[in-house]
């Protein structure tokens, strides 16, 4: 073995070994959730493991106040992902297919939201809401998740059909195919991929979302990450917090290896 195969071989190994150590540190905190889940503290905080017990999972939704945070985040991230896969589709095909006045502005707006700190996009929008005299509540966590949510459909979208081929579509159109057959035969499958990928991502953000939700939620709307962190620190509450958050997990799984897929 030359010295060149040996140099490229530990180097190979040294970056695997750091990408294992990443990955690790990055499912470290995910692996506690799920360990403490099954917890049986004997104290009023779940932070010392004291026992194996299934107990917290025969009733992880028996307290109202969490199924309702649970139903009201899942009907936002379903209305807020519908709405945004729409709106950042179309701002996507619009600005790959065509060629127009002010693209780069568009584009520089539609950036804005995936680099602007959560903090300053849900303060801004507290305060838009306010100057307009609009009652905080369940519609204004709407129209903000899917203020965010556009962005990272339209990227996601406009990435897949980046190198999409247009002259198809006036091919389908010449052979005699109307714009909705052209549409539903040769364009829609280049992108259904990327809108399920933009989709599923739309909905985990919208779902997992707290810090932009808090500066537009009104009174008696509150999501399950809200119900989270505001019962985190509370007696009695942890094992049954780290089973839900276990739960949502197992459950988001199926959807991100589609959109792996």
């Amino acid at each position: 073995m030359t010295a060149f195969s040996r140099r490229q071989r530990v180097g190979q190994r040294t970056i695997n070994s750091i990408a294992g150590l990443a990955i690790a540190y990055i499912f470290l905190p995910i692996l506690v959730i799920v360990i403490f889940s099954f917890n049986a503290p004997k104290g009023k905080f779940n932070i010392k493991w004291q026992g194996f017990t299934l107990h917290n999972w025969a009733h992880p939704f028996v307290e109202s106040e969490l199924t309702s945070a649970l139903w009201v985040s899942l009907r936002i991230a379903l209305i807020s992902t519908f709405c945004a896969t729409v709106l950042g589709s179309l701002i996507a095909l619009a600005l790959s297919r065509y060629k127009f006045k002010g693209s780069g502005g568009v584009n520089l707006f539609l950036v804005l939201p995936l680099t602007s700190p959560e903090i300053v996009l849900g303060s801004s929008l507290a305060t838009l809401f306010l100057n307009r005299g609009v009652a905080f509540g369940y519609v204004t966590i709407v129209i903000a998740h899917i203020m965010f949510q556009i962005s990272f459909v339209a990227v996601t979208v406009r990435a897949r059909i980046r190198g999409f081929d247009w002259t198809l579509e006036q091919a389908a159109m010449d052979l005699g195919a109307g714009p909705f057959q052209t549409f539903r035969d040769v364009t829609f499958p280049a992108v259904r991929s990327a809108l399920v990928a933009g989709a599923l991502l739309a909905f985990a953000l919208s779902f997992d979302e707290i810090v932009v939700t808090s500066f537009t939620a009104g009174p008696g709307v509150e999501t399950l990450p809200q119900w989270i962190f505001n019962n985190l620190f509370r007696p009695n509450q942890g094992p049954i917090i780290n089973a839900v958050a276990a739960a949502l997990l197992i459950a988001f799984i199926a959807p991100v290896y589609l959109a792996m897929r």
